[in-house]
């Protein structure tokens, strides 16, 4: 009788552990729309059971412990749920979910995935987001890709690599922020570039006109770009090559591994390479003869250009003290051969420079830190990498490649093989706390420091090499954000801005030709400013918002200190300021599910002091920087999008800027100048685009698609000089550029390959101060992807 009992002991308990073993839970997330929500975070709550849905919005829990559970879910734009269910032993519950989004988190943000058109909900803040997943099958980089939002206007010097020139709704270069997960890029160096970033490697980019939130710190005077990479706990794979016109090959690798322990390991990988051997329209004179050729068809001859990154990480998620905590390294190079200076007629044929980043990072994220709705992330970065110019041969080149060889030692602009490190370190510090529904706290604190050092083997005694390039700056915020409602709330914030610059002016202490001598300098700045943001939705489907900041932008490393290329520096610069004032609206809606239509509008003024804005030297061979005592800019940008089914979308956006020179008198003069209310030359104001796709589902086979897209990019014609300065005006004429693609789309998406024709009809295209951009161009992308 013993035995019997112990053998039924035995066997009932082998029975309960298997039909523990075959409990499961699985289902499916979609949003109100139905569609699937990927990447969202499911956990049972009181267990280290986690799983994150995949691109189809499915999950699934194995080997569940039968009884009463809670499962915790949460997606970004949506919020978070509780369901509660029971499980029976052995049985594999279908629990599928649909999510609400979430007012009072997320702003309206206009999706321009070009393969779908979706909708989110806003913020106070104005910003457009896109969905980068919908453009992996193209070979657009990061800077192309946000050329087609409302209000951005991309400018480069060149094809592939070239240095490139960023406005948003008016303000330019560096007067708009670039960020990495939320992290400043000030110091990724010219390895790691907006147009040499393949749009693989983001999510998702933001892009925040006008006014920043707080938890982007930064001295941005009026925007900021935000690129979110894939930071999902899932095993996947995403891999592609793409070739093209000019000898361009391009290739991406993107992978992630999360055991259910939380160890994840995280790779991106990229290289560009390009001959960048496009025609140009030039006059030439003959080297040797000085006969004269106007308006040559003459191919570009020196201008390769090359980069290769990693970017590793590793480290734990989903832990007790640290929802995030990896340790990472980038590393990478770039070779660039320059052909020309600021203007066409400038041409070299040996000139070039190299560069490389190798930057160690932390990443460390906790939430509920001592206490429920304390959350803190912490970052880190330093960047030893290293930037050289190279300009040794002492010729004088033409478009026709002729040369003229001088004896002595000499260089086609500055002799150099000045080989520099810019030692710059950056961290980041973000806490926030919620304190309840309606109230939340958060504080800021972005800390930069810069030190370039550098030799020249050709002079290693000249002293201007030891002379100091030293930059320290700190920027803190405090922000509060009111939740009265799903309907309306309100975000206030102060900041503090300070910067301190050591550096070394040469002059003559004797008087005599050749005696040089060096006196230290050291510059300081402290700036307040202060914002707020709020926004009402009259009803679900249409909202009305609006924006104040008093933003400062100190002079950053580059416009103080130059690049050593085609950018001269000036240390005399100030910091700018601005009144940035922003009112917008959108409104979504739609005919039978069937149907759907939004439109986004909104009204800009800018009121700029001490505007820093790009301009010739001199003798017109590089660009400076100079302060611009007052630019105003009233403007406006807009966007309508329309959307059938899955199978057609197309939209239209257009940004008017007027921004003048508000500056009545010059350096003290009392007389008013005659640049007075001028336009601002050399800046895009009217510009915009025009994209239409098509989709056709399972062509040849079930899960196969075809897609086809176009895209068409307008610009105004503008002045290159001054409206008010001389006879004849110079200006960059009007453009046109229309870009299509085919893409077909196999297995569901797991393989894809994609062709592409940019420049369609071959428009002559310019950008800063005429330099001419390639013609048409045809590519090719393959691409694999896997995900579970």
């Amino acid at each position: 009788m013993h035995i019997k009992k112990i053998l039924l002991t035995g066997i009932l308990s082998i029975l309960s552990l298997f039909l523990y073993a075959q409990s499961s839970i699985s289902g499916q997330l979609k949003d109100a729309s139905g569609t699937p929500v990927p990447g969202a975070s499911l956990k049972l709550q009181h267990s280290a059971a986690y799983a994150i849905t995949n691109d189809e919005g499915f999950y699934h829990f194995k080997n569940i412990h039968p009884g009463k559970h809670i499962l915790l879910i949460s997606a970004v734009g949506y919020k978070s749920q509780q369901q509660v269910f029971t499980l029976k032993a052995g049985e594999q519950l279908k629990l599928n979910v649909s999510l609400q989004t979430a007012i009072s988190e997320i702003n309206t943000v206009s999706v321009i995935g070009r393969t779908a058109s979706q909708e989110v909900n806003r913020q106070a803040f104005n910003v457009t987001a896109i969905d980068a997943r919908k453009l992996y099958n193209s070979t657009l980089d990061l800077s192309h890709a946000l050329d087609r939002v409302s209000g951005v206007r991309v400018r480069e010097t060149g094809g592939l690599g070239s240095r490139m020139n960023f406005s948003l709704n008016g303000f330019i270069g560096k007067q708009v922020k670039f960020f990495l997960d939320g992290v400043p890029m000030d110091n990724f160096g010219s390895s790691f570039q907006l147009n040499n970033i393949p749009i693989n490697l983001a999510e998702r980019v933001e892009v925040y006109k006008g006014v920043v939130p707080i938890w982007l710190g930064a001295d941005a005077l009026g925007g900021a770009i935000n690129i979110v990479t894939n930071n999902s706990r899932r095993t996947y794979v995403d891999a592609s090559y793409s070739f093209g016109s000019f000898n361009t090959h391009r290739s991406a690798l993107n992978a992630g591994y999360t055991a259910k322990s939380g160890f994840t390991i995280q790779l991106n990988a990229f290289q560009n390479y390009s001959d960048n051997n496009y025609k140009v329209w030039v006059n030439v004179a003959d080297i040797n003869t000085g006969d004269y050729y106007p308006k040559q068809h003459i191919r570009r001859f020196h201008d390769t250009y090359h980069n290769e990154t990693v970017i590793a990480n590793v480290g734990v998620v989903g832990k007790k003290y640290a929802d995030k905590l990896l340790v990472g390294i980038t590393l990478g190079q770039n070779y660039a051969e320059i052909q020309t200076g600021a203007r066409m007629v400038s041409v070299f044929g040996d000139w070039h420079r190299r560069g490389s980043i190798v930057m160690p990072s932390l990443k460390y994220q906790v939430k509920d830190l001592f206490v429920k709705g304390l959350d803190f992330s912490l970052t880190g970065n330093y960047n030893f990498g290293y930037e050289q110019n190279i300009d040794t041969v002492y010729r004088r080149y033409n478009w026709f490649q002729q040369y003229k060889q001088y004896s002595g030692a000499g260089s086609e602009r500055e002799r150099s093989m000045y080989k520099f490190r810019n030692n710059n370190g950056l961290g980041t510090a973000n806490l926030s706390y919620r304190l309840n529904d309606r109230h939340s706290f958060i504080l800021n604190n972005v800390y930069n420091t810069f030190s370039r050092s550098g030799k020249d083997e050709l002079f290693p005694n000249d002293e201007k090499y030891d002379q100091p390039k030293k930059v320290r700056k700190n920027i803190l915020g405090l922000g509060y954000k009111f939740d009265y409602s799903e309907k309306w709330n309100t975000s206030v914030f102060v900041k503090n801005y300070s910067q301190k610059n050591k550096y070394s002016q040469s002059y003559n202490p004797s008087g005599n030709w050749g005696d040089v001598a060096y006196k230290n300098q050291e510059t300081s700045f402290s700036k307040q400013g202060y914002g707020i943001a709020s926004t009402y939705f009259i009803k679900p489907s249409l909202q009305i918002k609006g924006s104040y900041e008093k933003s400062y932008r100190l002079p950053e490393t580059e416009e103080l200190f130059g690049d050593l290329i085609n950018l001269e520096g000036n240390v005399d610069l100030k910091p700018e300021s601005s009144d940035n004032f922003n009112l917008g609206i959108s409104y979504q809606t739609h005919i039978q599910e069937v149907h759907r239509f939004s439109f986004d509008g909104n009204v800009l003024y800018r009121n700029a002091k001490d505007f820093i804005r790009p301009m010739l030297n001199p003798n017109q061979t590089k660009q400076t920087n100079g302060n611009l005592a007052d630019v105003t800019n009233l403007g406006f940008d807009g966007e309508i999008r329309y959307s059938y089914k899955q199978l057609f979308t197309a939209g239209v956006n257009m940004t008017y800027q007027n921004l003048r020179n508000n500056t009545r008198f010059e350096d003290g003069q009392k007389e008013q100048s005659p640049l007075y209310r001028d336009r601002i030359p050399n800046m895009p104001y009217l510009f915009g685009n025009a994209d239409a796709s098509l989709f056709f589902k399972n062509v040849l086979k079930k899960g196969n698609t075809l897609s086809l897209g176009y895209n068409l990019l307008y610009v105004h014609a503008y002045y290159l000089s001054w409206p008010s300065q001389g006879d004849e005006k110079l200006e960059i004429p009007r453009q046109f550029c229309q870009d299509v693609n085919l893409v077909y789309s196999l297995a569901n998406g797991k393989y894809n390959v994609s062709v592409e024709c940019k420049n369609l009809v071959d428009n002559r295209l310019y950008d800063n101060f005429t330099l001419q951009k390639p013609g048409r161009a045809f590519y090719a992308k393959v691409r694999y992807f896997f995900s579970k």
